[in-house]
């Protein structure tokens, strides 16, 4: 993987998140993927089970907007960081993500791990 290829998978990440489309949700993922929401969690495992996760709580759209870009990228492995903005009925809400990804042959990621903290 390259820098350009996983700013292309984050980029694909949001534009997921923003459709909640189930085929572009699989997409990015490989077949047998772990997908966690926090360092300590026991991982979503399979793509059909992470694009079922992705749509049981959606985001409402227009609520929220997300910039995510490869901080670092080594062979298969990346860490990515970003910002993710909430405006809703929460109120305004920023947090501060890192995403460490592990990718396939074919560029779907097989790991994904997620850390934030919001924004005080």
């Amino acid at each position: 993987m390259t820098h350009d290829d996983v700013a292309a998978w984050l980029d694909r990440y949001i534009e997921a998140w923003k459709t909640y489309d189930p085929q572009a949700i699989g997409a990015l993922f490989a077949e047998d993927a772990e997908y966690r929401y926090h360092p300590g969690d026991e991982p979503v495992r399979g793509r059909d089970a992470i694009t079922a996760d992705w749509l049981k709580d959606r985001d409402e759209p227009g609520t929220y907007e997300a910039d995510y870009a490869p901080w670092a990228v080594e062979g298969r492995r990346a860490v990515a960081t970003g910002t993710s903005r909430y405006r809703d009925g929460e109120g305004n809400r920023t947090y501060h993500n890192v995403f460490l990804l592990e990718f396939d042959d074919a560029g779907r990621c097989s790991s994904f791990t997620e850390l934030f903290v919001q924004e005080r």
